[in-house]
């Protein structure tokens, strides 16, 4: 009985892995297939090039769909989530990995972790009662008169200070992805072997030079890999934006005014969509949000390859 099941055995539990790794592949394929064939209806009549260029979004009199007021919001917002949560998140990592007590790095870890299991919603509400009316009347309202007084030129690029608009949505999402980068940050800089850290030192290196001569450089792997992690978590986000952008799909966008990203639309007209060919923009947005997807992901899987190859260069 032992001989037949070291002879069988891991056969089948290879062929059982490979299995479920092409059942994650086809659902892959299957999911792309339907969004395609949802949104064919959109995608036929103006071409996708045509409707990932196309401007004008009007499902009630001129039946015309272009999705890119949504692709440019989603870039937009995104990138901009992930410029101003990026430096925060790395120092918060190096802070808990490196300097901190071991007491306030637990509550550190904890917090961070904490935050990345808020659900969306909650930050979304926060954002409407807290930060837009605070942002309004502290930031916006000031800033624009300011501007009305000393340098006019500024408004169009500005907006009009509702507190509900591009920068709310962007504040919001980059408080969201903090904890995914500031966690494999973490994580990668907490397994650099101890060794390194010991040359370092017995070169006379101080504790910053450790950190950036001997730590990060092994552990940029791991930092890129959260930045990339909470980029995608950023394209995908629906509900917190949706609350607080504005959904407004003229372009160009403004600072203080509202936009509008793929998820946004998405979830705001969704249930609104009674005609054939709106609802069929709708679904080759969301085809078009699976190809933004697999493109950050592809890229992420590219650099960290890069960046293997050069890690072990080094070593």
């Amino acid at each position: 009985m032992r001989r037949l099941y070291s002879h069988f055995g891991d056969r089948l539990f290879a062929f059982f892995l490979l299995l479920l790794a092409l059942g994650v592949v086809a659902l892959a394929l299957l999911m792309a297939y339907e969004l395609y064939r949802g949104g064919s209806l959109a995608l036929g009549r103006f071409g996708l090039l045509g409707f990932a260029l196309g401007r004008e979004w009007d499902p009630v009199v001129q039946k015309a769909f272009g999705a890119w007021p949504y692709i440019l919001g989603t870039f937009i917002v995104s990138f901009s989530a992930l410029f101003l949560s990026f430096f925060p998140a790395l120092a918060a990592a190096i802070f808990a990995a490196e300097y901190a007590p071991r007491w306030l790095a637990q509550i550190i870890n904890f917090l961070l972790d904490l935050m990345a299991a808020v659900p969306s919603v909650v930050y979304g509400l926060w954002g409407i009662f807290v930060l837009a009316p605070w942002l309004r009347d502290k930031v916006q309202l000031p800033l624009y008169m300011w501007a009305a007084e000393h340098l006019p030129g500024l408004l169009p690029l500005l907006g009009v200070p509702t507190g509900y608009g591009l920068m709310t949505a962007v504040l919001i999402l980059a408080s969201m992805i903090v904890p995914y980068t500031a966690a494999l940050a973490r994580d990668a800089i907490a397994l650099v072997p101890k060794e390194h850290r010991e040359a370092a030192y017995a070169l006379g290196a101080t504790r910053w030079e450790v950190m950036r001569l001997a730590i990060l450089p092994l552990a940029r792997g791991g930092i890129i890999a959260g930045a990339f992690l909470a980029l995608a978590r950023a394209v995908g986000e629906t509900m917190a934006v949706t609350m607080v952008i504005g959904n407004s799909h003229k372009l160009p966008y403004t600072l203080f005014g509202g936009a509008a990203t793929m998820p946004s639309v998405i979830a705001n007209e969704f249930t609104e969509a009674v005609e054939d060919l709106h609802l069929s923009a709708l679904i080759a947005v969301g085809f078009l949000l699976f190809l933004v997807s697999m493109l950050v992901n592809s890229t992420a899987a590219y650099v960290l390859r890069r960046q293997e190859r050069l890690v072990k260069g080094v070593l």
